[in-house]
């Protein structure tokens, strides 16, 4: 009798485990617009990804080719930060960042980094950050940079990773020019932080809008004061300014999802 519910229960984890998993392929692809205060006819269309995680990615590069390419012209393409933890996995991004580019956003590719980045140190965090840069993508560590997207001044203004004690917000906006100010950060923590500082969007990640929530993400409460406010993904306003939440494309720790899916998010700003 033990054994038949020992096998039963082994049966009912392994369905529940293969589900789980089949959840990591079944991506959100998620629309979400920001008005403008001033008329500006033109949209301007952001790509954005988030939490790769390429050791534990269920979607290929051709996969994420298929789910964007319709979706384009784009104007910007921004990924906010962990690519991965293991220096083994960066040959790994170059064929995505190939679909990135094929892709040929009008105003370029932009990133910051995460914790799980800065796991790899030294050498091999340096060989990351060139493979990103000599492939396409700007990568922004408290600094910024102004753009003119579509008739109208974008500063994108790259946070780096508050969870790891890397933000420097004086630096980031240092000598900014007067634009439409585009934060990108890991963290979204750091938003609690930017009373003083001026911004209209901010973009970030880290959450994974928990991965495992059953019954409930309760391990998040451990990653600040938003997780404990329950405020882990999508579109929320601080002091009267939005900020996005991306659950991220790739997994942590396991490659599975339990009540959360994949994201990847296309936003208009206008």
């Amino acid at each position: 009798m033990i054994f038949l519910i020992f096998i039963f229960v082994a049966i009912v984890l392994f369905i529940m485990l293969k589900k789980a998993h089949e959840n990591t392929k079944k991506v959100n692809i998620k629309h979400v617009q920001i008005p403008l205060k001033e008329d500006h006819t033109e949209k301007i269309k952001i790509l954005h990804l988030s939490d790769l995680h390429l050791e534990h990615l269920s979607i290929q590069p051709t996969d994420l080719y298929h789910m964007v390419q319709k979706k384009t012209p784009l104007d910007l393409i921004i990924i906010t930060g962990d690519f991965m933890d293991r220096k083994r996995s960066i040959p790994k991004i170059l064929p995505y960042l190939e679909v990135l580019k094929k892709l040929n956003p009008a105003c370029g590719i932009f990133a910051v980094f995460g914790n799980h980045d800065y796991v790899l140190k030294g050498e091999n965090f340096n060989k990351l950050k060139k493979t990103l840069e000599e492939n396409g993508c700007k990568t922004l560590q408290n600094e910024h940079r102004t753009l003119a997207v579509k008739g109208k001044i974008v500063n994108i203004i790259g946070i780096d990773d508050y969870s790891t004690n890397r933000s420097d917000l004086e630096k980031s906006f240092q000598g900014l020019s007067d634009g439409f100010n585009l934060v990108i950060t890991h963290d979204p923590n750091i938003v609690l932080e930017m009373k003083g500082f001026q911004f209209d969007y901010l973009l970030s990640g880290h959450f994974h809008g928990g991965q495992i929530c059953w019954p409930k993400p309760y391990h998040l409460v451990k990653m600040g004061k938003l997780a404990r406010k329950k405020i882990i993904k999508g579109l929320h306003y601080y002091d009267g300014k939005p900020f996005y939440i991306n659950e991220g494309l790739g997994q942590t720790g396991v490659n599975i999802r339990v009540i959360s899916r994949p994201e990847i998010t296309f936003h208009e700003i206008g």
